[in-house]
């Protein structure tokens, strides 16, 4: 197989999957905090029913999760690649070479341990969020509740 094709898959890897992860990340963070700042800001007493006040607050946290349940996954497609990228360049070489085979297995396990550095932070954004909404809409049915007693 030729070499500059291995080179390509190794970068596309190293480069493509781990910047996905990272764009992933960067956008969770982004989010995570958008979405602090507009509970922060939020006023109650401005909405009239529950059901607006639930639309409001639920902008974007569904993409913290989509971004948290799926980062495994590409971080899973890299591994996989990362193998593959093994496999062929020691059949391409035809002889067992301890360092191709470690450096293809670290590849690999990079674009895991990176998977699941940004699920786990955004899953903790996404369940830290939930947990706030819940507040807020109780704040509301507190507020709403008095106003009719």
């Amino acid at each position: 197989m030729d070499n500059s094709w291995l080179e390509f898959a190794h970068s596309a890897v190293d480069y493509g999957i781990i910047g996905i992860l990272v764009i992933m990340s960067v956008v969770s963070l982004w989010l995570f905090i958008e979405r602090l700042m507009a509970y922060g800001a939020v006023r109650i007493g401005d909405y009239e029913t529950k059901e607006e006040l639930e639309l409001d607050l639920g902008d974007n946290v569904s993409t913290i999760a989509t971004i948290g349940s799926n980062a495994p996954y590409v971080g899973l497609l890299g591994t996989v690649l990362g193998i593959m990228i093994t496999f062929y360049s020691l059949g391409d070489v035809g002889a067992v070479d301890p360092k191709k085979i470690m450096t293809g297995l670290a590849l690999a396990l990079k674009a895991t341990a990176m998977g699941l550095v940004v699920a786990i932070p955004s899953i903790i954004f996404y369940n830290i969020l939930l947990r706030k909404m819940e507040r807020i809409l109780t704040l509301w049915d507190i507020n709403a509740h008095s106003k009719r007693g």
